[in-house]
């Protein structure tokens, strides 16, 4: 029985490569590259299907690209459930410059979806979507989605009785908001967005953060804080994560490993601030491979134990 379903409406082919330094005017000389899938819920589904949580990621495919993307998923391991276009599945470059340790990522928009083609995935979603515990919608939308897409998935799992994850930014979470999800995963500047406010300390991000939650947008939120770690929030109680310091190999999905992560902890039945260190756990160990290679569980297992999480009190709202 499937789990987790997970939804990237948007797929890419993930092209990553390292140079010396990027610099304008020159040919640039770069190392092989490595291809990895990927796209947000794609990703999710990469991990959790290595930490052993039945998973099937759905998304809609097109032309070679699309065709090597779906290759390599199911080399390794991954169920997937693909919906064929018309255009063709998009690329995505990541140049990591050795000489500073900084990721340069190149993101095409992706191919237009027709009317047709986003009622088919929809269709396909919803049946997909039957005895599911958990429906992951992570990543962009791609171009002739409707803006409410998300907003569209929130009602679908109302509808079959699932739990809706949310993890995208800008006007189609906040749709997916007014619908009301299960979880959200924003970075600050998502969560700032959201908000219209500077949230320039922790008890802000805090209040902002479980102000989503009484307002009945969502159940939780686990904000992603970059170097300084991150924080899980529900309707009673809230945990601080902070970041392990390693030394980057590469930035690209250490966010989608992070959510893979927390969710596996939660479908554990751990306790929240357990899941969070799994969560922490997961995203620290991505940032130790090299292009989207992602999270592995041996690195998980080890790193798990060296995160540290504590409680912090909820705010009172002003």
């Amino acid at each position: 029985m499937t789990a987790v379903l997970t939804v990237t409406l948007n797929p890419a082919l993930d092209l990553t490569t390292e140079v010396a330094q990027v610099r304008p005017q020159h040919k640039l000389r770069c190392a092989p590259s490595q291809q990895h899938p990927g796209g947000g819920g794609i990703n999710v589904a990469r991990v959790l299907t290595r930490l052993g949580t039945p998973c099937r990621a759905l998304f809609p495919v097109g032309g070679l690209t699309g065709q090597t993307l779906a290759a390599l998923l199911q080399a390794e391991g991954v169920a997937q459930q693909a919906l064929p276009i018309a255009g063709e599945t998009r690329e995505s470059f990541t140049v990591h410059e050795t000489a500073s340790g900084q990721d340069y990522r190149f993101v095409l928009p992706g191919p237009t979806l027709t009317p047709t083609e986003w009622q088919a995935l929809l269709a396909t979603i919803r049946m997909a979507a039957s005895g599911v515990d958990v429906i992951v919608a992570s990543g962009s939308l791609p171009p002739g989605a409707p803006e409410d897409a998300l907003a569209q998935l929130a009602q679908l799992a109302h509808e079959v009785g699932t739990s809706l994850v949310v993890d995208t930014s800008g006007a189609p979470l906040r749709a997916a908001l007014q619908e009301g999800v299960a979880l959200i995963k924003p970075s600050l500047s998502e969560l700032q967005g959201l908000t219209g406010e500077a949230l320039a300390t922790p008890a802000d991000q805090l209040r902002a953060a479980h102000r989503l939650i009484q307002q009945g947008q969502t159940e939780q939120v686990a904000l992603s804080l970059g170097s300084e770690g991150a924080l899980l929030v529900n309707a009673d109680a809230a945990w601080r994560a902070a970041a392990l310091p390693v030394t980057v190999r590469s930035t690209v999905g250490a966010g989608d490993s992070f959510l893979a992560g927390l969710l596996w902890g939660q479908l554990e039945g751990l306790s929240p601030p357990e899941a969070l260190a799994c969560a922490m756990a997961a995203a620290t160990a991505a940032l130790l491979e090299a292009g989207t290679a992602l999270c592995q569980p041996n690195a998980l297992a080890r790193l798990r134990p060296q995160v540290r999480v504590e409680a912090v009190p909820l705010p009172a709202e002003r």
